[in-house]
C-alpha cells in the first residue's frame, strides 16, 4: 500500500466519523429537523468499518516506528485484537442492556414512590439491579484485558 494511501485513509475515517454531524448542523442552521441523520449514521459506520478492514493496523504502527517492526509484529496479533474486540463488545453491550433496564425501571420506581413514600427502598433496588449489569460487563472486560 502506498504512503499516500496510508495517509489518506485515516483522514477518510475522520471525515466519515464527522459525517453524521452534517444533518444536525444543517437542522440547527435552517430550523428543520434532521430527517436523514440515520442514513448518515449508517453510511459513516459502514464506511469506517470498510476503512478499518482496508487499512492494516500493523503497517500503520510500523510506519510510525520503523526500527521496531519486529516488536510491533509481536505485540499486534490476531489473538490480542480479538481479545480487545471482545472486551469492547462486553462493555458496550452490557451498558446498552443496563440502559434498557434502567429506562424501564426508573419511571416505574418514580411512579411507585409518588404514590407511597414507603416504596422508595423497594423501587431503588430494581433500578440498582439494572445498573449492576453495566458494572458486571465492565468487570468482565477488565478481566479479559488483564489476560491479554
Amino acid at each position: 500500500m502506498s504512503t499516500l494511501m496510508m495517509l489518506l485513509l485515516p483522514l477518510a475515517i475522520v471525515l466519515l466519523l464527522a459525517m453524521p454531524l452534517v444533518p444536525v448542523y444543517r437542522g440547527v442552521t435552517t430550523g428543520r429537523k434532521a430527517k436523514h441523520a440515520m442514513v448518515f449514521n449508517l453510511c459513516a459506520f459502514f464506511g469506517v468499518a470498510l476503512c478499518a478492514m482496508v487499512m492494516p493496523v500493523a503497517d500503520l504502527f510500523a510506519m510510525a516506528a520503523p526500527a521496531t517492526t519486529e516488536a510491533v509484529a509481536e505485540v499486534v496479533s490476531t489473538g490480542a485484537g480479538m481479545g480487545y474486540l471482545a472486551a469492547a463488545l462486553v462493555t458496550g453491550l452490557s451498558c446498552i442492556g443496563a440502559g434498557i433496564a434502567v429506562a424501564a425501571a426508573a419511571p416505574a420506581a418514580i411512579g411507585a414512590f409518588s404514590e407511597d413514600a414507603k416504596n422508595f427502598g423497594k423501587s431503588l433496588i430494581f433500578v440498582a439491579l439494572g445498573e449492576g449489569v453495566a458494572l458486571y460487563g465492565l468487570l468482565i472486560s477488565i478481566l479479559i484485558i488483564n489476560n491479554l
